[in-house]
């Protein structure tokens, strides 16, 4: 049974009691108020179609439940996630677009088949190598990006993704002066809205509600405005030659497309024939490259044209009076060239899509739209070496930050509800909730901050509150959707500004400078890198960690060598320290730090260097209390002092050393080389019989006494 329970951790919810079946209920039905507007909020984050929210909120919500080892950590969309997965894709496919899509779906397999890994062999603590500090830098640096990124959908702004984050924003703020009013009044009302149900009713679904309510009024006051026009409507001759341009290379685009698939079917016929012309396949293979090359090429520069057009601001021209019903509009004229004599419609337009020679226009605020009903189909993402290749490095960061973000939710809850949390299980059923997921349209997920505190206040027992919420999602998809057309796309953002607005806590990366100036270092680093490298925030946490590494070498390549004095309690303690007097005749060095290959030439160095400067001294005493560990490198050196300064007629003692130190120094006879006689337990009996020995007219340091006396103070 217990084999079992490893292998169905689920298990352990049964059997329910009927007071926990209703919690759970409770919670579930809970967290999915939060989790579906939070979903669509963070498709948009991730630079998804919003319906692909809702299938990153179906089946790992429930995977994640059934196979980790928390009861209470909600799995699904995350902003950080999120924001990695957009800010990444983005560099390879239009925000959107089909290619875009597909990317984010193998992502999501690359991601848990990743964690499933590390999970099965047990490797857990690999999140140990992204230490405290750096991790405080990146979510911090994510929290400020996530936050401004949702600028622009607030104030009513346009903008696109650009090479760097900076210049996104800078370009943002200098349209701040075209803000759509009523689009931050959503926004600000929505925020409002949440606010206050947070201080004054906090068991209330203040997400829901502000969903809900500002999608009514959207609904009321008609917030969105739709149009269309033929590219020839644009007066500006610039602008339409812009988008004729951009329309002509689109169709090159569809048409370069359907070439491709005409000869992936050639190709594939030709691989099914039992004697196929190996010499003509390798011929279409090329075609086929080529031909992909070209519709790269096409789509990168129509990812160009469409963020100048979507700067763009018209005016677009009355129809006269008497005018036909169905007359196409006036000419659409730029803002600041509409001619006098021209009476405008009094609204402002933008472009919004270019299909097929038209014009799909913007002139209010924008909604979430038609999404569609129905659930994910499953099928399998669509894999290739490339791509593989191309999303490692980024996969990798959003396994470890992803696991990381549901681990320390999942010990913060344990520690209320005295739930035992295996990092490996949790690796494991994160793993399958993203494999799961990529297989039913999701992007890649993790466990929330947000929803699994929702989840504990709630009342949630078992993981069965899960299988609640994803039942809830499952009603929403089926049946749900065609509520959601008008709820504003400023209120995701609003909900996305919140959501991340807890994750800024720059007090922590004061308090890692303050503990330690290296960590404070490695995480003011991350914090910048973070920022500017946006949108390649794989680069800013990576270049963290190797810092933060190479900076924990730095400081265990010279750890503290003490030179002991006695002090007025009678303890030894540093003698440079508390100003004591030392011996001249014997050097009493304590070295804080386990000796392995990077600091041995800091340790002998130190020794070397307090031999010359005591050059009366007879003895050496090294007091191995912090000394944890010894390797081979530290076992030679070792071996060549003692050598070296008993031919020079200075004796080497040791003290305090510890059982696994001895233990090295017995396989390799150190200890027989040294002499049992200086191996001492403490100190003090090391010094009463070096003082002892000094004394003694016939001693000679020079001498080897492998075993043939024993101290007093041999160690146990």
């Amino acid at each position: 049974m217990k084999n079992l329970r490893r292998l169905l951790p689920f298990l352990a919810w049964f059997p329910l009691r009927r007071e926990t079946f209703r919690a759970d209920l409770v919670a579930g039905v809970t967290v999915a108020m939060v989790l579906i507007p939070q979903s669509m909020a963070y498709a948009q984050l991730a630079g998804l179609p919003l319906h692909y929210g809702l299938y990153a909120a179906f089946l790992p919500v429930l995977v994640g439940a059934l196979w980790g080892s928390s009861h209470q950590l909600a799995t699904g969309p995350v902003a950080m996630v999120s924001l990695l997965t957009g800010a990444t894709l983005s560099q390879f496919a239009a925000s959107g677009s089909e290619q875009f899509i597909a990317l984010a779906i193998v992502l999501a397999l690359m991601v848990g088949v990743m964690q499933l890994a590390m999970g099965l062999f047990k490797l857990g603590a690999i999140v140990s190598f992204v230490s405290h500090p750096v991790v405080a830098g990146f979510t911090n640096a994510a929290a400020i990006i996530i936050a401004l990124s949702q600028l622009n959908k607030v104030l009513g702004i346009a903008a696109s993704r650009g090479e760097s984050f900076i210049t996104e924003l800078w370009g943002v703020l200098r349209q701040i002066g075209d803000t759509h009013v009523p689009t931050l009044l959503m926004a600000l009302a929505a925020l409002a809205i949440m606010i206050a149900l947070r201080k004054f009713a906090p068991r209330w679904p203040g997400v829901l509600i502000a969903v809900a309510i500002t999608t009514l009024v959207s609904w009321q006051i008609g917030y969105e405005r739709k149009g269309e026009a033929p590219i020839t409507a644009i007066a500006d001759s610039e602008v339409r030659s812009l988008a004729t341009r951009f329309a002509a290379t689109a169709g090159r685009a569809a048409h370069l497309n359907q070439q491709v698939a005409a000869k992936s079917a050639a190709l594939k016929s030709f691989e099914k024939a039992p004697e196929g012309n190996s010499q003509h396949m390798l011929a279409l293979r090329f075609e086929i490259e080529v031909i992909r090359l070209e519709i790269k090429d096409a789509e990168r520069e129509n990812r160009i044209r469409a963020r100048a057009l979507r700067k763009f601001a018209f005016e677009r021209g009355a129809n006269p009076a008497g005018a036909e019903p169905h007359a196409e509009p006036q000419l659409l004229h730029l803002t600041d060239g509409v001619p006098s004599a021209i009476e405008t419609d009094g609204r402002r337009w933008r472009i919004g899509r270019i299909v097929n020679d038209r014009l799909e226009l913007i002139g209010g605020g924008e909604v979430v739209g038609a999404i569609p009903s129905g659930l994910p189909a499953i099928k399998l993402p669509v894999l290739s070496w490339d791509v593989l290749t191309t999303l490692l490095s980024t996969a990798f960061v959003i396994a470890l930050v992803g696991f990381m973000e549901a681990l320390s939710m999942a010990k913060a809850m344990a520690t209320r509800t005295r739930q035992r949390i295996d990092p490996n299980q949790e690796l494991i059923g994160q793993g399958l909730a993203n494999i799961a997921g990529s297989f039913s349209q999701s992007f890649p997920v993790s466990g929330s901050f947000s929803r699994s505190a929702v989840n504990l206040a709630a009342g949630a027992v078992t993981g069965l509150s899960s299988a609640f919420t994803w039942l809830i999602v499952l009603v929403t998809l089926l049946f749900l959707t065609p509520l959601l057309y008008h709820l504003p796309q400023a209120v995701l953002a609003a909900i996305i500004m919140l959501a991340v607005i807890n994750l800024v806590n720059l007090k922590a990366i004061r308090r890692a400078w303050q503990a330690q100036p290296h960590d404070g270092a490695a995480a003011i680093v991350t914090f910048a890198a973070t920022l500017g490298f946006a949108p390649h925030l794989d680069s800013g946490i990576l270049l963290g960690a190797g810092l933060a590494i190479v900076l924990y070498l730095y400081r265990s390549m010279r750890p503290r060598v003490a030179v002991l004095g006695r002090h007025s309690d009678g303890t030894l303690r540093d003698a440079q320290l508390h100003k004591l007097q030392t011996s001249e005749y014997i050097i009493v060095i304590r070295f804080d730090g386990s000796l392995y290959f990077a600091n041995v030439p800091h340790f002998e160095d130190a020794v070397l260097a307090e031999v010359a400067h005591h050059t009366k001294a007879r003895y050496l005493l090294i007091v191995g209390d912090g000394v944890n560990q010894v390797d081979a490198s530290g076992e030679e050196v070792l071996r060549h002092l003692v050598e070296r300064l008993r031919d020079n007629r200075i004796g080497v003692a040791f003290s305090g050393l510890k059982r696994q130190v001895l233990q090295v120094m017995r396989n390799t006879g150190l200890d027989a080389f040294i002499g049992e006689r200086d191996l001492f337990r403490t100190e003090d009996q090391a010094l009463d019989a070096i003082r002892r020995r000094i004394d003694d007219p016939g001693y000679d340091p020079a001498a080897c006494p492998l075993r043939h006396e024993a101290a007093a103070g041999r160690p146990r």
